[in-house]
């Protein structure tokens, strides 16, 4: 087989000028193509501006709303450079790539729906706000102070010191117990007091002991109600108001009440039963436990 160079070096020489002759053609285009580039990445850039300050009006959330603005960016960016590939007559071909990028998308969607859920649950928590930073809450069987929120998480320090992290999709699909979203806290306390008391002298003695606590909120009432025929005891229980959210203060307005109450019981010789049981020695009806024979059998 022989090789004539002339040929080749024919054939290498008729491509290279159809190319120069194609990328002449193309010059206008591509001309046009990076003016438009280039004007469209400075207007892409000042939407993002403007888009950042609207939705900083509507969400102090920096995170999402750098999110938003950058992806609005992308946006019109991907629109821009889809124009310029349009006058390069390259449009099919980054249609094509579109195309397979969708279906690659779609199996990533499946394949991490549960990072994709608590994303969106970040989303929707971050505008609703039903909570913040600082709050106390009760989330599922967690209760203390709101330490973080951001798109996937939220983390709660609980009032035993333990950091736990919810994910956004557990605090938004379910109750959220918000005590700072009246700015005080309830206290409720059950006492029981002995069937041979006079009630309503118990409620006057435990009203009157519990009325002047540092620590309760001005203005709201302190209420008393007795709710149960206990086995040893008439239960009632006394709710009043907390002017603070921190459990430390809390806490002790609660241990300032009990300590008031039994002084003032113990000063008024109310009492405060002990729980009262029976025991049952098998004695038939008529006879005494003295009348009873006890049988002690002892092992050697």
């Amino acid at each position: 087989m022989n090789f004539n160079i002339n040929d080749s070096t024919k054939l290498i020489t008729d491509k290279l000028s159809l190319w120069l002759k194609e990328l002449i053609k193309l010059l206008p285009n591509i001309l046009l193509a990076v003016v438009v580039t280039v004007i469209g990445f400075f207007v892409a850039k000042y939407i993002h501006k403007l888009a950042t300050k609207l939705i900083g009006k509507l969400s102090n959330n920096h995170t999402l709303n750098s999110l938003f603005s950058s992806i609005i960016y992308i946006f019109f960016l991907g629109i821009v450079i889809f124009i310029a590939l349009s006058i390069l007559q390259l449009d099919k071909a980054i249609t094509t790539i579109l195309g397979g990028a969708g279906l690659l998308g779609l199996a990533f969607a499946f394949a991490f729906q549960d990072i994709a859920a608590n994303f969106m649950s970040g989303i929707f928590i971050s505008f609703r706000r039903p909570i913040r930073i600082g709050n106390i809450v009760k989330i599922k069987d967690f209760m203390g102070k709101i330490e973080s929120i951001n798109l996937r998480d939220t983390t709660i320090r609980t009032f035993q010191g333990q950091m736990v992290i919810i994910p956004n999709k557990e605090v938004f699909q379910n109750p959220i117990e918000n005590f700072s979203m009246l700015g005080k806290r309830r206290f409720d306390l059950s006492v029981g007091v002995s069937y041979g008391e006079d009630l309503e002298r118990v409620m006057q003695i435990t009203m009157d002991a519990v009325k002047d606590i540092e620590g309760l909120v001005k203005g709201e009432k302190t209420t008393m109600f007795f709710n149960e025929f206990a086995d040893s005891s008439i239960n009632y229980t006394i709710r009043f108001w907390v002017n603070s959210l921190e459990q430390p203060e809390y806490l002790k307005v609660g241990s300032d009440a009990i300590i008031k109450i039994k002084k003032a019981y113990d000063a008024n010789d109310i009492m405060i039963p002990y729980p009262i049981r029976t025991l049952d020695f098998g004695i038939k009806g008529g006879q005494t436990l003295s009348e009873m024979e006890v049988n002690l059998q002892q092992k050697s």
